[in-house]
């Protein structure tokens, strides 16, 4: 089988810590818990900023950069995805912002989510014209797009962008499961979804809530890579009554990848396969 990509997502939008003292906000509590991951072993993170004082999402690049310095102080070559999400802030300019980051601050990937969906309370919105900007500064900048899907018609949006020359090989696709409005936890639903996906596409397996660790089991049995991290779920059993922090979802995961016999992608070998950079002061993809 092929060697797990283990794409880390420790903070996201959502879990403040009202509802889990565990989630990390600050940049400092996301450079431990990325530190403590790449120990155990991880091929690359994927950041949310959070402002300082209220922990709601941010967009700053100051934030970021403060965040991807530290982390790059002892893991130089994980690859780092910062995000550029509609959740909380559809401007273009602020979402944007984190891309302008260069040298050793400069992300090696960003999100782009491929269509405007539905969360439990909330939306999303990515329009066309904002999907396509992304999609273009980050091609401009030498950024990968991480390619976020919760649908199957966000995959045929994404060979859109692919006909428009918006996107270049190897391609790199989360399939987000679970979440209320759009695909579902199950074997039907992601046997279309990796049908659906380009040549060229690495990917991984992530799931919303309680659907993460079986979504996250199927991954590692069939060979897919997966995504994991308190950004999708807060708990770690099914019945919520242990809040789980970051170490207990990725110590699980470990656990499941000995069982299957698989070891996890370095982040160089990730790196190689993305066409990106090599890190030690060189990121982004290679031109």
């Amino acid at each position: 089988m092929d060697e797990l990509i283990i794409n880390f997502t420790p903070t996201g939008m959502i879990p403040v810590k009202q509802q889990t003292p565990y989630v990390p906000l600050d940049p400092e509590e996301i450079i431990e818990d990325v530190r403590q991951a790449h120990q155990l072993g991880i091929s690359m993170v994927h950041l949310h900023a959070r402002e300082q004082q209220s922990g709601r999402a941010a967009w700053q690049r100051s934030i970021y950069e403060e965040i991807i310095a530290g982390i790059r102080g002892f893991a130089p070559e994980l690859v780092i995805c910062v995000s550029t999400s509609g959740r909380d802030f559809c401007e273009l300019e602020k979402r944007a912002d984190v891309l302008d980051l260069e040298g050793d601050s400069k992300p090696d990937m960003a999100s782009l989510t491929l269509s405007s969906l539905n969360f439990n309370t909330q939306a999303s919105i990515n329009e066309p014209h904002t999907i396509q900007r992304l999609a273009a500064i980050m091609l401009e900048r030498g950024i990968v797009a991480e390619l976020e899907v919760f649908d199957s018609g966000m995959i045929n949006y994404a060979r859109y962008l692919i006909c428009k020359q918006l996107l270049e090989p190897p391609y790199y696709f989360n399939l987000i499961l679970g979440n209320i409005a759009c695909a579902q936890a199950d074997l039907l639903h992601i046997g279309i979804l990796v049908r659906d996906l380009p040549e060229e596409s690495l990917f991984s397996l992530g799931g919303v809530g309680h659907a993460q660790r079986s979504v996250n089991a199927l991954a590692i049995a069939m060979g897919y890579g997966v995504r994991v991290g308190l950004e999708d779920n807060i708990w770690f059993d099914h019945q919520r009554t242990q809040l789980a922090t970051n170490l207990d979802l990725l110590s699980r995961i470990h656990a499941i990848a000995r069982v299957h016999e698989r070891q996890v992608m370095a982040p160089s070998e990730l790196r190689e396969r993305l066409s990106l950079l090599p890190g030690h002061g060189q990121y982004g993809r290679k031109v």
